[in-house]
């Protein structure tokens, strides 16, 4: 708080004492900070935002509030899996990917510790009790209390700590998640607080942004949770195609190269797509040209191939962006060249 001149009397030096507070705030926040009690929208927002955040092992344990602790245990599509540290992740990740079509399975090995959304690590001794953390995230998720994992703050960051006569009593550097976390969990009735902007965050599609109020913090966090929908929202469009792609054949209906369509050289051919992501160039019962294929998704879904054995579906060879598809048709742009089109038609 500034020290101000007395000029006359108690009155007039209270009324100053309180715009030279409010002004001060002003210059370092922009707004108020009587809004950011205890359970202000802004305190659960930086809390949820500072939760830990297990979503990084989600493709073992299926619980994002949470992970797996390791050294631990698996048996993954019947294999059994030593996870010693996440390293080994990669051998889950490539039994799990091993079949697009197939029916994953993930047994976890007990005892095992978890660490959970509020940074404590706790023993989980039989499925039953793990069953129990994963119904209680999936409750969090449904009432918007889990981590908001798609907004990363860039540390370190200031707070400014008021009473609730609007005085402020301090600043604390927060330079860590934990931290943070702690700190907006601990807030007592008695507190208040403001955040000293702007700060910087990046998005969950690597976009950084600086935020100068809790307006803009706000805005930051419904845009990324916006793009994190778009991007679940591709991941299962991409198991759909995948479906698709295996439980038929194909043609080349269309392929279109600076403004040539050449679909006529493919009209002999069909395209087969098997369980293990591999492909096979057909002229009746002969292959003509064999490769690999690989559905991705980001924000949309890619299909890139790898084809080799004959001229023209090498030409194919691209990371394909899917504008479209459904059970009987695909369609594909190439990310490179939009003007290069593909469309593939089940037979």
């Amino acid at each position: 708080m500034k020290k101000l001149r007395i000029i006359t009397g108690i009155a007039l030096m209270s009324i100053l004492g309180f715009t030279s507070c409010q002004s001060e705030v002003d210059e370092v926040q922009g707004q108020n900070p009587n809004t950011n009690a205890a359970n202000s929208t802004t305190a659960n927002n930086f809390k949820r935002t500072s939760m830990y955040d297990g979503s990084f092992d989600d493709f073992i344990d299926g619980a994002s509030c949470s992970s797996i602790v390791l050294p631990a245990t698996a048996t993954v599509n019947g294999t059994k899996v030593t996870l010693l540290s996440q390293l080994d992740y990669e051998q889950v990740i490539s039994i799990l990917g091993q079949f697009n079509n197939d029916q994953d399975s993930v047994t976890l090995q007990f005892p095992l510790k978890v660490k959970m959304s509020n940074y404590t690590e706790v023993t989980v001794n039989n499925q039953a009790e793990y069953n129990a953390i994963v119904d209680a995230c999936t409750t969090a998720e449904s009432s918007s209390q889990d981590a908001i994992s798609s907004v990363n703050i860039t540390f370190p960051i200031t707070i400014l700590t008021y009473n609730v006569s609007l005085e402020q009593t301090g600043s604390i550097v927060i330079t860590s998640e934990q931290q943070l976390y702690t700190y907006m969990s601990t807030i007592s009735s008695s507190e208040l607080f403001s955040v000293k902007y702007p700060i910087s965050v990046t998005l969950i599609d690597g976009t950084k942004t600086t935020v100068s109020s809790d307006a803009e913090f706000q805005a930051a966090i419904n845009a990324s949770l916006k793009t994190k929908a778009t991007m679940e929202e591709a991941v299962q469009n991409s198991r759909k195609l995948e479906t698709i792609l295996v439980n038929g054949a194909f043609k080349v209906k269309s392929f279109v190269t600076a403004g040539v369509d050449s679909a006529n050289d493919y009209k002999d051919f069909t395209v087969n797509f098997a369980n293990d992501k591999s492909i096979k160039a057909l002229n009746a019962l002969s292959t003509i040209a064999t490769g690999t294929y690989t559905v991705s998704s980001e924000l949309d879904v890619f299909l890139k191939f790898n084809f080799t054995g004959n001229a023209s579906f090498t030409l194919l060879n691209n990371t394909w962006k899917v504008t479209s598809f459904s059970a009987s048709s695909i369609t594909l742009q190439s990310t490179t060249s939009a003007g290069v089109t593909l469309v593939l038609n089940q037979i």
